[in-house]
């Protein structure tokens, strides 16, 4: 009898779980996926509009130069050995690596 009290106490739960557990697991991947993420692209966009003349900064492609000019999404670079002045868009800056970071 109390078996049956319970399982016909849980059957009006079940619609109410049902829905519980997509929203907890939405939950969940909002915190371990997409919040981080946005937390590093807002971090990325920063550092792309502090960008300054005489910073090292790395690209995507892996060339690492220094910036000579930054206009609005233009970045142009100086590359070593020869020095050659290689002209990137603002997003294909990977990281700035300033004297700073590497001591």
């Amino acid at each position: 009898m109390v078996a049956m009290w319970l399982q016909s106490a849980m059957g009006g739960l079940g619609n109410l779980g049902s829905l519980a557990l997509p929203i907890l697991f939405f939950v969940v991947l909002y915190f371990l996926m997409i919040a981080p993420n946005q937390r590093k692209q807002k971090k990325w966009q920063e550092m792309l509009g502090q960008l300054k003349t005489g910073d090292r900064v790395t690209t995507n492609g892996g060339i690492r130069g220094t910036v000579l000019t930054v206009k609005d999404d233009l970045v142009v670079l100086r590359v070593q050995p020869d020095g050659v002045k290689l002209e990137f868009v603002k997003s294909a800056i990977a990281a700035v690596t300033t004297d700073e970071q590497a001591a």
